[in-house]
């Protein structure tokens, strides 16, 4: 009885079939990354707003003001008194009514024409010069509700990590494509009521639903790829990421053409309704068929990518078998309960939430330092293209753990240098926060691979599994850190981006390196992966170098 990678070398491990597939798949990672950063253009502050004074509004339509002499009337009395009151966040203490005058609305209101006005906080009843802009003037996300706007993309950082369990769970169970099809689904449907959502709560809800599905599409359209291609040919899975970058390049022209949030909001969920089509052009993962004792339409998956990669599949092959050496219901205790598996696993959390973090943060940087977002944005994106190509030349010459090491600290160092440039050169600063977010995205890919590879095969994607969830939760920390600790100093957020990168790449130094080691099998095997003569010393064959999924 033949095994699958027998079978799939026979009909073609990356032939016309799976190129096919990967390129409609890897379309995914363009609209997962429009998700992942549109808070950016979804969130942008508005430029000029104030608070409007209690029955201004009826007032104004009584006098026939137009916005610029209503603006007049409430904030020029307010900055002659107290030239550190701006107006946005407070207001004079006084209310008009029919009574008040158009000519000198002012005139009766008590401690205003001596000069000494009383202030009192603005309670929604903002004034916007472009509303409906941005889901801060539509929800009122300004002064002591501007962390709200860290809440909405924490929120979709919560409905990534509760899509790795729920969905990832149910991908294992149902199907890869099933999955993915209800997820692309799902994710479009939510994003368009996102769109049009009455209010915040609303828009919270279906915002974190809208996160569940786009991790449910990335992760099922990841596995689907890698499973269909020989262990040769698992490198592809770096490649993918290539078309996050895309996205990423893409999403600041789309929020330059499309004026309005619900516009832009629309124009990055309705794509995943086409994704629909690939019900016709997609089969089910045969890998997976094999693992639920569905031999039969795995092997006729098998004769159909044979047929379309110009190949010949042996007519005797009716059976295929699959290596299946799960531990059944694994737990946290057995990522820890040895002492290479401990130091491996604690480490590996601390990259995941380290390179999201940071990644994510100097992402959203982008939307508060000022200057050309949409071209500042666009570039950040472009300079993460060298790094798939830095990494597939490098990590099978250096080995993976110099690199992932060097990638971390050249991301710390550049972070920290760019906190203190000043701000009359902006071509240079800008240019060594690029060189970081450079380096943080090599690190954001390494660690892909560097995981899978130190876990034994029968902890395999238990461990993966959990120690990538640390990554949405450095997504979830990472708006309230930028935005609170930017409020206090604009470059804080570099000095602890800067910190906890360089503190990784120490730690990275601790992992053994996987470079030409023989993938483990057990836990015995990851114990052994230190020792240049244990189990696993011995040289990998050229087919397994890049066995890292």
């Amino acid at each position: 009885m033949p095994s699958f990678d027998e079978v799939l070398k026979e009909a073609g491990e990356f032939g016309r079939f799976q190129k096919r597939v990967f390129f409609l798949l890897c379309q995914t990672g363009v609209t997962f990354s429009f998700l992942f950063a549109s808070v950016v253009f979804l969130g942008q502050a508005p430029g000029n707003y104030w608070c409007r004074i209690p029955g201004a509004a009826e007032l104004s339509k009584r006098c026939d003001w137009s916005l610029e002499e209503e603006q007049n009337f409430t904030l020029l009395p307010l900055r002659l008194a107290n030239g550190s009151a701006s107006g946005q966040c407070e207001r004079l203490d006084i209310s008009w009514d029919s009574s008040t005058s158009c000519a000198s609305p002012l005139a009766h209101s008590p401690n205003v024409s001596t000069g000494s006005p009383r202030l009192t906080a603005c309670q929604g009843s903002w004034v916007y010069h472009q509303p409906r802009l941005s889901i801060v003037s539509e929800y009122n996300l300004v002064c002591g509700h501007s962390w709200m706007l860290d809440l909405s993309q924490a929120i979709l950082n919560l409905g990534f990590l509760a899509g790795a369990f729920t969905l990832g769970y149910a991908a294992d169970r149902y199907g890869r494509i099933l999955i993915y099809l209800l997820s692309c689904l799902g994710d479009g449907i939510c994003g368009i009521i996102v769109a049009f959502a009455p209010n915040f709560t609303v828009f919270l809800i279906f915002r974190f639903l809208q996160g569940v599905f786009a991790k449910g599409t990335w992760m099922t359209c990841y596995v689907i790829v890698t499973e269909i291609v020989g262990s040769s040919q698992r490198i592809i899975g770096i490649v993918i990421q290539i078309f996050f970058t895309l996205g990423i390049m893409i999403l600041p022209g789309i929020a330059y053409l499309v004026p309005t949030w619900q516009g832009i909001q629309l124009a990055i969920s309705l794509p995943n309704f086409l994704f629909l089509v690939y019900y016709w052009f997609v089969p089910e993962s045969p890998r997976w068929l094999l693992t639920r004792k569905k031999g039969e339409k795995a092997l006729k998956i098998m004769h159909d990518i044979a047929k379309h990669n110009g190949k010949y599949l042996s007519p005797h092959y009716s059976e295929i078998t699959v290596s299946n050496a799960e531990v059944s219901n694994p737990s946290f205790l057995d990522l820890v309960r040895t002492p290479q598996m401990r130091r491996n696993t604690l480490i590996l959390m601390y990259a995941w939430f380290t390179s999201a973090l940071i990644y994510q943060g100097l992402v959203m940087r982008l939307g508060i330092v000022g200057g050309n977002l949409y071209l500042d944005f666009f570039i950040s994106g472009a300079v993460e293209l060298p790094a798939a190509l830095l990494i597939l030349v490098t990590i099978d010459r250096f080995g993976r753990r110099l690199p992932f090491a060097i990638s971390n600290f050249v991301a710390g160092i550049a972070c920290l240098i760019t906190a203190f440039l000043p701000e009359d050169i902006p071509w240079f600063k800008t240019t060594v926060a690029t060189l970081g977010r450079l380096g943080i995205t090599i690190a954001f890919e390494i660690v892909y691979l560097v995981n899978s590879e130190l876990y034994p095969t029968i902890l395999r994607n238990f461990g993966v599994s959990l120690c990538s969830s640390l990554c949405d939760l450095g997504g979830i920390i990472a708006p309230f850190l930028l935005f609170r600790l930017a409020a206090v100093w604009l470059e804080l957020p570099l000095i602890i981006f800067s910190i906890l990168a360089v503190v990784c790449g120490i730690l990275v130094m601790l992992l053994p390196e996987t470079k030409g080691i023989s993938l483990p099998e057990t836990v015995e095997d990851v114990e052994q992966l230190s020792s240049p003569y244990g189990k696993c010393g011995k040289k990998r064959k050229h087919q397994d170098t890049n066995s890292h999924i």
